[in-house]
C-alpha cells in the first residue's frame, strides 16, 4: 500500500510540478490578453493557441478517463483554436482557469485509491489510467516549453 501511495503521489505531482522545468502556472503568469494573440515571427503558434490547445487536449484526456460515452475528437480541428487570438480577455482567463480545473480533476483521479491506475479504461482500446495521466503531463510539458519560447520572443521572458 505504501508503494502504491508513493506512485500515486509522484503521478499527481507530475501533473503540476516544476522540478525540472517551468510549469503551466508560471508560464501563463502575467501574460497579458493583448500579447496572448501575437504570433512571434518564425513561430507557428501564439500563446493563445498553445494554451487553448493544452486545455482542449487535457479536457479530452480527462473526458476519456471519466465518460463511458466518450466520443473520439477530430484531429486537428477539435484540438486547436481556429484563431490566433482569444475573442476577449474573458476567453483568455477562462481557458487558463479551465485548464487548472481539469488538471486538479486529473490529480484527484491519480490520488483516488478506488481507481486502479494499471487497469485498462473500460471503453478504451487498452489504454490505462496511468498512461493517460502520463500522457497529459508529457503533453503539457512539451507545450509549456513552446509557450516559454513565445514569451521570450515577445520580450516577457521572466
Amino acid at each position: 500500500m505504501e508503494r502504491e501511495t508513493s506512485v500515486r503521489s509522484h503521478v499527481r505531482g507530475l501533473l503540476d510540478w516544476e522540478d525540472s522545468h517551468v510549469g503551466f502556472d508560471r508560464a501563463t503568469k502575467g501574460f497579458t490578453f493583448r500579447l496572448a494573440g501575437v504570433t512571434p515571427a518564425g513561430f507557428p503558434h501564439s500563446a493563445w493557441q498553445l494554451v487553448e490547445h493544452m486545455r482542449l487536449a487535457q479536457a479530452d484526456i480527462l473526458e476519456f478517463c471519466r465518460a463511458q460515452a466518450y466520443r473520439e475528437k477530430k484531429w486537428p480541428d477539435d484540438y486547436w483554436p481556429a484563431n490566433a487570438s482569444p475573442s476577449g480577455s474573458g476567453a483568455w482567463r477562462s481557458s487558463i482557469a479551465a485548464f487548472r480545473a481539469d488538471r486538479a480533476a486529473l490529480m484527484r483521479l491519480a490520488s483516488n485509491a478506488r481507481v486502479d491506475l494499471l487497469q485498462p479504461i473500460p471503453h478504451g482500446t487498452g489504454q490505462t489510467y496511468l498512461r493517460e495521466l502520463l500522457l497529459s503531463a508529457d503533453h503539457t510539458a512539451y507545450h509549456v516549453g513552446q509557450l516559454m519560447l513565445v514569451r521570450k520572443a515577445l520580450g516577457i521572458w521572466r
